[in-house]
């Protein structure tokens, strides 16, 4: 790794590498850390791992990079020594002396105790970022992926990329394309603002303590304009959901079963036949594009 200049404080003992197992446990003993299953904990003990995040996320001393649930610090210190400035948002008030010890010795990081679906993000990229689009690196919590991803892109808070620690699953929901059973509203939601790719798998035993599934790291890397044109995309992914919401039915019924749409079965079928698609149609095999089509029709 190399140590950039300035961000170390150079002063007391050097802080343990967490990339190491044994560190790992040596702390968390020395604090007598409970993991929360509130908080989905699993923390990465896997240094060829971190840096391979590290290096897909392409973290340089230009960037200022959000970490979300930092942990015990293991890829905050690595951040560190790559990035010119690290803010770090853990939730877990248990973890806070934690990580005031294990990154000590940098300068260049600020950890924020609260929970990043209630903290101003605006505020805080102009605070840290001065405005510049930000780089987001996290290993995030199985149950709460969806409505973080989402709450960094719906925010409007200026994002470079997004590089992801998240189940392997939903890693591929994100990037896949329709007709696929795993295609569904978080693959248009994503496609819609970023370029999915998923760039590591990584198995259960990188993690203490080992999920019961397997992980991906994937980077969404922002698009300065959507892919697609629409008029309203609220209105768009109001469909959308619609859509997804009964798999097994068609389009048709999907839009006019949904209450908040007051849209007719009459209406839908007449927006799919003006598009040359049968009435018959289901949702999973439409395209973005053709979402955005048949939202600025209806």
């Amino acid at each position: 790794m190399t140590h950039k200049s300035g961000n170390r404080k150079g002063s007391g003992e050097k802080v343990a590498d967490l990339g190491i197992p044994r560190n790992t446990i040596e702390i968390l003993q020395k604090y007598q850390f409970r993991f929360q299953k509130k908080y989905g904990q699993n923390f990465l003990i896997d240094a060829s791992v971190l840096e391979r995040i590290i290096a897909a996320a392409g973290i340089t001393e230009e960037d200022c990079v959000l970490e979300i649930g930092p942990g015990i610090g293991a890829m905050t210190q690595c951040l560190a020594e790559s990035a010119g400035q690290v803010v770090a948002v853990e939730i877990d008030g248990a973890l806070i002396p934690i990580l005031q010890e294990t990154l000590a010795e940098y300068q260049n990081v600020t950890v924020i105790h609260g929970d990043i679906l209630k903290l101003d993000l605006q505020k805080l990229a102009e605070e840290y970022g001065g405005g510049r689009p930000m780089k987001v690196v996290a290993n995030l919590p199985y149950y709460i992926t969806t409505p973080i991803i989402m709450g960094l892109f719906e925010s409007g808070v200026p994002l470079q990329s997004i590089t992801i620690m998240v189940q392997k699953e939903v890693a591929e929901r994100m990037q896949t394309g329709p007709g696929t059973k795993d295609y569904g509203a978080l693959s248009l939601a994503v496609q819609y603002y970023a370029k999915p790719e998923i760039v590591a798998n990584v198995p259960p035993n990188c993690f203490i303590p080992r999920p019961s599934v397997g992980s991906a790291v994937i980077r969404l890397t922002r698009y300065q304009e959507p892919p697609v044109n629409v008029k309203d995309p609220g209105r768009m992914f109001a469909l959308i959901r619609a859509s997804f919401n009964q798999r097994r039915k068609t389009l048709v019924n999907g839009l006019s079963n949904a209450p908040a749409l007051h849209i007719s079965r009459e209406q839908a079928a007449a927006a799919l036949e003006k598009m040359g698609l049968p009435a018959a149609v289901r949702g999973e095999t439409l395209t973005l594009e053709q979402f955005a089509e048949l939202s600025d029709l209806l």
